[in-house]
């Protein structure tokens, strides 16, 4: 292993780093953070979209070492940019240094979806690497360290970083959601003919793949019931659905790359909704560790609506589905059950 560059500027002291008055650094961790997602996702966090325009921050980056000259461009053009915000870069391909004092670890890194593969397709292909970052997370990381999981199959790649890093509360282990909630919140929008910030409460439950149910059926727009503005069942219950559930493989199919800027505005997207407080009345989608809500077994890193206050983040029970609903869901789960059985060995 070997570490190409170390923090651009000391970050001992927050005066150091941006100047007086400012806080001290955070530390994030991104993982393949050369690679597309990774690529689209550090600008914007460099820039203050993630932790605010007050927050200064220092990017460690992970790569393995045949991406480690790609990571060395990408730093480059990362300093290149002289982001006030930006405190530091650590770039390596050492995991203990990658995690070392991290608050949040955003865990990007996978084998991309091609032409042709399913998300469960890549669980052999990945799982095995998200065991030794849980290690790291819970040797390494500092002792508040938060966790999303982006890299495919997220769900249970989390289940698997998760499992191996006990020392780090369940609470604290999300995987990604928000790309399929604003997936089906730009359809419904769009249906509807209204603009996107008329829909509201679009909570996608279960797995990030083709069992996901994103609920319709609780999604508001302009403060009504979805299911009241647009009144075609038929559509919701088929061609909804299915745009939703099957938009990463269109998008393969159409530019030959999986989603990478879309991905990385939704990690933004997911990390806001973990930091700062869910407006009233609101909620988003993430994959949190079941507490058995809505009948999901414990344990299984499931997507459901949340809440944040800012420090926690909790499930928002009591909603109602329809029969219809409850199959999707209880479908999703069940394939949840089956990637958890399959990588029994990395638990």
């Amino acid at each position: 292993m070997r570490l190409v560059c170390s923090a651009v500027i000391d970050t001992a002291s927050s005066t150091s780093a941006t100047g007086a008055g400012m806080p001290r650094p955070v530390q994030i961790t991104v993982t393949g953070a050369a690679g597309q997602v990774g690529y689209a996702l550090l600008f914007r966090i460099a820039s203050g979209q993630m932790y605010g325009e007050g927050q200064p921050v220092v990017l460690r980056l992970l790569e393995i070492e045949p991406a480690m000259k790609v990571l060395e461009g990408v730093v480059m053009e990362l300093e290149d940019c002289a982001f006030p915000l930006l405190a530091g870069i650590e770039a390596t391909s050492d995991l203990a240094t990658a995690f070392s004092g991290t608050s949040f670890a955003l865990l990007v890194g996978a084998v991309p979806r091609k032409a042709g593969m399913e998300r469960k397709d890549l669980l052999g292909v990945n799982g095995g690497a998200f065991k030794p970052q849980g290690r790291a997370i819970a040797e390494n990381a500092a002792s508040s360290v938060r966790v999303l999981v982006v890299g495919n199959p997220s769900n249970t790649n989390c289940l698997i970083a998760r499992s191996n890093a006990p020392e780090v509360p369940a609470d604290r282990w999300f995987a990604m959601m928000r790309l399929d909630e604003n997936r089906a919140h730009s359809l419904l929008a769009k249906r509807a003919g209204v603009p996107n910030d008329q829909v509201t409460n679009l909570a996608v439950y279960g797995n990030h793949s083709s069992t996901q149910f994103p609920d319709y059926e609780n999604a508001l727009i302009g403060g009504l019931p979805a299911v009241e503005v647009i009144k075609d069942q038929a559509w919701l219950e088929g061609e909804f659905l299915e745009l939703a559930k099957r938009r990463g493989t269109a998008i393969i199919e159409a530019r030959g790359l999986s989603s990478a800027a879309s991905a990385a505005n939704a990690v933004i997207d997911s990390v806001v909704s973990i930091l700062r407080p869910t407006p009233p009345g609101e909620f988003a989608s993430l994959a949190v560790s079941s507490g058995g809500q809505y009948g999901v077994p414990a344990g299984l890193q499931f997507g459901f609506p949340v809440r944040s206050d800012g420090t926690s983040v909790d499930v928002v029970t009591g909603q109602q589905h329809s029969e219809f609903a409850t199959g999707q869901i209880r479908a999703t789960t069940a394939e949840l059950l089956e990637e958890r059985a399959e990588v029994e060995g990395l638990l």
